[in-house]
């Protein structure tokens, strides 16, 4: 499920390995978590508007926050540094904390900075927080 959805998104240049997680919130099941670097022309507002396409034609249903879904795609950096659209914040307001994001992108970029706080994706992992259950 996870790589067809990569699949869907094109452009694809790098992908993580799949991680398997607990999850964030009230959801009881387990999820499986990816990085990927995508190259598009398009900018971040029409993206995200893609991958919730991409989401829909999974099967994806707009519901309880935090909740069991079928596919989740979420844009976490651009090329292009920092983005604030309605509906859209790059980078990811919470991904400094997300092991589950932080892992499988330092696989595939590790040295990509981040645009507010100047730390690399590797030097994010080593910081102390909570470890996500492999």
């Amino acid at each position: 499920m996870v790589r067809a959805g990569l699949e869907a998104v094109g452009g694809v240049v790098a992908a993580s390995t799949v991680i398997e997680t607990a999850p964030v919130g009230p959801s009881q099941r387990r999820f499986a978590n990816m990085a990927a670097i995508v190259a598009t022309d398009e900018p971040p507002d029409a993206l995200l508007a893609r991958l919730k396409a991409i989401e829909a034609a999974f099967g994806r249903r707009r519901g309880q926050r935090w909740g069991a879904r079928v596919i989740d795609l979420d844009i976490i950096l651009w090329s292009g540094g920092a983005w604030v659209s309605p509906g859209l914040t790059i980078p990811h307001p919470a991904f400094r904390a997300r092991d589950f994001v932080l892992r499988p992108l330092a696989q595939i970029a590790p040295g990509w900075r981040d645009p507010v706080s100047g730390r690399t994706i590797r030097q994010l992992v080593a910081i102390d927080r909570a470890p996500c259950a492999a």
